[in-house]
């Protein structure tokens, strides 16, 4: 899953001589809460947030009425307040290295650019939510068995091959090690056979089903062990 896959493409942009009240105009219209700010041959060179704009206009703690606020805000260029030293990222890394750079670096959005610091898109933390939903296909139709097992080898292929002799297709596979319930292998899969009979398969062959749920076409869940 790569960045340029999930990022918001070509997002809204402003210039940094732009007012702060404009930037404020665009997050509203546009429903979002930060904006690159961008050169006149789109190489980045800021950020200005909804939360920059609030800390610089001391909008929560100021004594001016609304009407001395919005005239201050015009009056303030983008420049003054956008954030200078603004962590990117390419579109070609994969989607866990965002992550992990937001996570290290406390922020919850990255500009995507490319080799020469032109924005490309940009991902935020809510991307990063979607992705993992559509990863693991909680939103699909299909069945979720979840396997606790051994941490050795073999024991993912042992599990794939019981899912592919009946027919199921494998749709998502992810595999959690955790203190508390050891490893577990956890298998979307869809086909032809029932959910009883691939359960019964399972635990014919020695596997530990902690929890199966299934999801309809109209993504209604029904769970049979929990």
């Amino acid at each position: 899953m790569y960045v340029k896959d999930h990022m918001t493409k070509n997002p809204v942009t402003i210039k940094k001589d732009a007012s702060v009240s404009k930037a404020i105009e665009l997050m509203q219209q546009g429903g979002f809460h930060r904006l690159p700010v961008v050169d006149d041959e789109n190489h980045l060179i800021g950020l200005i947030t909804e939360g920059q704009v609030t800390d610089a206009s001391g909008k929560n703690t100021t004594s001016l009425s609304i009407y001395e606020l919005n005239y201050l805000l015009s009056r303030t260029t983008v420049d003054e307040v956008m954030i200078k030293d603004v962590k990117t990222i390419s579109g070609e890394v994969f989607l866990e290295e965002a992550a992990s750079a937001m996570i290290h670096a406390n922020i919850s959005v990255l500009p995507v650019v490319d080799e020469e610091n032109k924005v490309l898109g940009i991902i935020t933390e809510k991307d990063m939510f979607e992705a993992f939903v559509e990863l693991m296909g909680y939103t699909h139709q299909g069945t979720k068995f979840v396997l606790a097992c051994e941490d050795v080898p073999g024991v993912f292929a042992k599990a794939a091959k019981l899912f592919a002799d009946n027919d199921a297709n494998l749709e998502s596979c992810a595999v959690y090690h955790n203190d508390e319930r050891g490893t577990e292998v956890v298998i979307k899969a869809t086909g032809t056979i029932s959910v009883e009979d691939m359960l019964k398969v399972l635990e014919d062959n020695d596997f530990n089903v902690t929890s199966v749920i299934q999801t309809s076409d109209e993504g209604e869940k029904i769970v049979y062990r929990s």
